[in-house]
């Protein structure tokens, strides 16, 4: 197992939870609401710059979902598989921690500890198909801008920016977590884990369906 690909790993999800739910509790602070455009951009940039500084070490997975569509399709084997995953949740919980040390507890408190929830009126079912096609979305971009060979080396860029439209469309909807760390470190912390499958399933099926579609169709071998 490669030590120096699980601490990217690791310090990438570190960099996306601590980054979310600090732009989440500050925008409150700051207008009282959720400020949809800065949390999209600041989920957006985060996570093109630690994808493109982790690329070359661990491949800049950054999220289980990514990791899993990667095991399916034979990018990675499953020893690999289950050390990334494991060092993105844990750096998903240490973020949680971390920000509720450096950030105001009310502020943190109004906004769930940046936990992404189903939005008034969005039933269970309509979060999973969203969290399932906003994930196909992040993950259909990191196979063809990161994954395939033939892909220009600018992958971080366009993942970021998918992250972000993907939040501005179901930041309301479902808090677009598409990343089931991201989701299991602040529901973990703020103990809020009642629709940890939803994120966990959503994710999961949206990464495999692109990652199978890119992989069977669209990539050359």
């Amino acid at each position: 197992m490669n030590i120096r690909a699980l601490l990217a790993e690791f310090i990438g999800t570190f960099a996306l939870t601590f980054v979310g739910v600090g732009a989440i509790a500050s925008n409150h602070i700051i207008s009282g609401d959720s400020g949809l455009v800065g949390i999209a951009l600041a989920h957006g940039l985060t996570l093109a710059v630690m994808v493109s500084a982790t690329a070359a070490i661990s491949g800049g997975h950054i999220n289980p979902a990514i990791t899993f569509g990667a095991l399916i399709t034979g990018k990675i084997n499953i020893t690999n598989a289950i050390g990334y995953i494991i060092a993105q949740c844990l750096g998903a919980i240490v973020a949680a921690l971390m920000i509720q040390l450096s950030m105001p507890t009310a502020a943190l408190a109004a906004v769930s500890l940046g936990t992404p929830a189903l939005g008034p009126g969005v039933t269970a079912s309509m979060g999973l198909i969203m969290e399932i096609i906003l994930t196909f979305f992040l993950a259909f971009v990191v196979f063809g801008t990161a994954m395939d060979r033939r892909a220009p080396k600018v992958g971080g860029l366009f993942i970021g920016l998918t992250v972000a439209l993907d939040i501005l469309i179901g930041g309301p909807i479902t808090g677009a977590a598409m990343n089931p760390a991201r989701y299991f470190g602040p529901a973990l912390l703020g103990g809020d884990l009642q629709h940890f499958w939803l994120y966990l399933v959503g994710p999961l099926v949206g990464s495999g369906l692109a990652a199978l579609v890119y992989h069977n169709v669209l990539e050359e071998e």
